[in-house]
């Protein structure tokens, strides 16, 4: 049976005790209904519906179902059949993305993902954190028939995904070392019994025979393999593990096989989908912008007193400071308690007890500040975290990235602070070379040299004299988008030279921008010198010509002899790697991991070569940035952009008539209702939601589920709570009004 073929939706009746066993699988007790509530509308695995049936009825062998419960009547049970040739008739995607997960529209980029794999294709998906990428395959396994297979790293990370799930109603379930033997077997019964939409599991325990012949035995809708960088050698954060995964399009032919990562240059990007088997699948990329995130660089100094500086200006917003090492964290965690911060560190070194209580706090909203090493956040799906400070270096840009990714996520303005030093960039360089103190065996090669181009990218980031923000995507080979070119949101500060060398308006380069000078000369002849050496060399040695370094290797190579050698020996060694650094940034020249880190001509270096445009650059400087308030940035003006509704996304920045105290009343409520359930607070309503709630002042639960984030399952929790506070606010103040 094709698309085309499916049948009409039936109705087909259901008594009352089986709907109240399938309510009590999904929720618990049944949840009753009263005259004036709502009628309730539920996605369930319908072979459960139907083996619940008399033996009589029709039951086909595969089929989508919608339980509907109106306030009078017998509950019906609305059915598609569906073979998953085609997509179903019913739900529509959008329906289910209303009703479960309360959101009112997609947000760019996830319609054509969800639609390709609701129709069976594979996929590999590079979007940013917070772009809504669970979505990506949460959507589909409620749309496919079977169950739905998650890897994911952490168990942190499956753990709040789950719970989250749980509040939607929708059945999920992880399989991790966490559990214990009889929490375990009651998952491999819920999936024998076909009654779980989601399973989340790490890498290592999906390779087991055992649990591979257990999936062998059930219907899959899906595979999706999260941060799926991890695969690749290229990647930040390579795990042996992820590269077992090979196996699974050939253990499961036919099964969407969907990778996701937020994170992935080009080479990472072609080897995940080689390893994977995704050279043939279409690769969805919305972008790796989050224009909600103002990117601050400082030179260290006095770092303490600089970080105190900058918590001082965000009252009590929670934020991640991420340090190199574990004795540095403690030593800043206890700076930050002393000062009367609530600050607790986290790295491996401390016992597994005390990490858990730490990111369990944090999560919860019981703790400001976590101080720790790159072991922290990986597995922290919490969308409030209103900044990141870097106290140290990281090691590459993907780092870098993806930890200040998790600032914002709830699409609320956020900062990401790096304290610089050449100190740190000494210490880096020292751990990639030698390695783990606890292996005396030495590191590959390949592998140094990797890290190490991956380290001095990073560096010129941070010295970086152009917009952060162009210079962090274009090492993604992705240009700054279009809308970025209208200065006038600039601060007027910024505008001037702004509009001479572009910018995003929303970093501290582009707010307080350095001196441009005509850099058209100096261009020509670095861009002319890549081109003489056959573009087969990297940036020290094409410096090395153009200042005309007397060296054997110089002489050998016969460079010496070039029309470009010597022609820059006027020009300090620092401001060519400047130069070159900036001429990376903007896109007319290419650095080649792949191939040694040499320099290559893009074709945008064409007509400065040719003497057909000419070029302004920010001139070299390296201050300590003011680290004031975020009310000082402009706030990026992609942000006026945001839609309301967007699935995952934010209203727009609170205005001068915002209702704070309206809003803290709700945060209140949300952590209270949150403790009575033991989740975090962010899985009963995002910030992003109450905001919502507060700028549409919602009078019943019509109005109630009008508000981004508020589906069925969650109006019938939380509803009557949350009305009765806005209800309780001052008269007059609805839609539109401001506080």
């Amino acid at each position: 049976m094709t698309a085309s073929q499916a049948t009409s939706p039936t109705k087909l009746p259901i008594h009352l005790p089986i709907f109240e066993h399938l309510l009590r699988w999904r929720f618990g007790p049944p949840l009753p209904l009263g005259e004036k509530d709502p009628p309730v509308s539920i996605l369930i695995p319908a072979e459960i519906c139907f083996a619940s049936l008399p033996p009589a009825a029709d039951r086909p062998s595969s089929v989508l179902a919608l339980l509907v419960m109106e306030r009078s009547g017998p509950p019906e049970l609305t059915t598609t059949t569906y073979d998953g040739i085609g997509p179903p008739s019913q739900p529509a995607p959008e329906t289910v993305l209303e009703r479960v997960f309360g959101y009112h529209g997609f947000r760019p980029g996830q319609r054509e993902i969800v639609e390709h794999v609701v129709r069976g294709g594979s996929a590999f998906v590079l979007m940013p954190t917070g772009g809504g990428k669970s979505l990506c395959y949460q959507l589909p396994a409620l749309l496919r028939p079977g169950l739905a297979v998650v890897v994911s790293p952490l168990i942190s990370l499956m753990k709040d995904q789950v719970d989250a799930l749980h509040e939607l109603g929708v059945a999920a379930a992880r399989l991790d070392s966490s559990l214990n033997a009889g929490d375990a077997r009651e998952v491999l019964a819920t999936i024998r019994g076909g009654r779980l939409d989601l399973l989340y599991v790490s890498p290592e325990r999906l390779m087991t025979e055992a649990l591979l012949g257990l999936l062998d035995s059930v219907p899959l809708a899906l595979v999706a393999i999260d941060e799926a960088h991890c695969v690749s050698q290229w990647g930040h954060d390579f795990r042996p593990e992820y590269v077992q995964l090979a196996e699974v399009p050939r253990r499961f032919p036919g099964v969407p096989l969907i990778a996701l990562t937020a994170t992935a240059d080009d080479q990472t990007r072609e080897d995940v989908r080689r390893v994977l088997g995704l050279t043939s699948a279409p690769v969805f990329s919305a972008g790796f912008d989050r224009p909600n995130i103002r990117y601050l660089v400082a030179e260290k100094r006095d770092p303490v007193a600089q970080l105190r500086r900058f918590l001082d200006h965000r009252s009590d917003e929670p934020g991640i400071v991420y340090c190199s090492s574990r004795k540095r964290v403690e030593q800043v965690a206890h700076a930050l308690s002393a000062r009367g911060v609530s600050a607790a560190p986290y790295h491996a070194g401390l016992p597994a007890e005390r990490r858990s209580a730490v990111q369990e706090a944090f999560t919860r909203d019981d703790l400001r500040v976590v101080v720790a090493t790159v072991a922290f956040g990986l597995g922290i799906d919490k969308p409030n975290v209103r900044f990141v400070v870097h106290y140290d270096l990281p090691r590459s840009i993907e780092l870098y990235y993806q930890e200040t990714g998790r600032a914002g996520r709830d699409g609320l303005p956020a900062d990401a602070l790096l304290l610089f030093s050449l100190a740190d960039v000494m210490v880096a360089r020292a751990l990639i070379e030698g390695g783990s103190r606890d292996s005396d065996q030495p590191r590959d090669p390949e592998q140094v040299r990797v890290e190490l181009h991956k380290l001095n990218a990073m560096v010129g980031l941070a010295q970086g004299v152009s917009c952060r923000r162009e210079a962090l995507l274009g090492y993604f080979g992705e240009p700054l988008p279009p809308e970025y070119g209208d200065v006038a949101s600039i601060p007027a500060p910024a505008a001037a030279s702004a509009g001479d060398v572009g910018g995003c308006g929303n970093c501290d380069v582009c707010l307080d921008p350095p001196e441009v000078y005509d850099a058209t000369e100096h261009a020509r002849m670095a861009l002319s010198c890549v081109y003489r050496v056959g573009q087969r060399f990297g940036m020290g040695h094409v410096i090395d010509v153009l200042r005309g370094a007397d060296t054997v290797r110089m002489r050998e190579l016969s460079h010496d002899g070039l029309s470009t050698y010597g022609i820059g020996a006027a020009v300090s060694r620092d401001a060519w790697t400047a130069l070159l650094r900036q001429l990376i940034h903007r896109g007319y020249l290419y650095q080649d991991i792949a191939q040694y880190s040499v320099l290559k001509l893009t074709s945008a270096a064409g007509p400065i070569l040719r003497g057909e445009q000419s070029l302004v650059l920010a001139r070299p400087r390296f201050e300590t940035l003011g680290l004031g308030g975020r009310e000082s940035a402009s706030g990026g003006r992609s942000s006026a952009k945001k839609r309301r509704g967007d699935a995952g996304g934010a209203t727009s920045p609170e205005g001068p008539r915002f209702d704070a105290q309206l809003f803290e009343r709700l945060r209140a409520l949300r952590k209270r209702l949150a403790d009575e359930r033991k989740v975090p607070p962010y899985v009963v309503f995002s910030d992003a939601t109450l905001r919502d709630m507060v700028a549409l002042r919602p009078r019943d639960a019509a109005g109630l589920l009008e508000v981004n984030g508020v589906g069925e399952v969650k109006l019938e929790r939380y509803g009557k709570e949350f009305l009765e506070v806005l209800a309780a606010a001052s008269p007059g103040k609805h839609s539109g009004e401001g506080g």
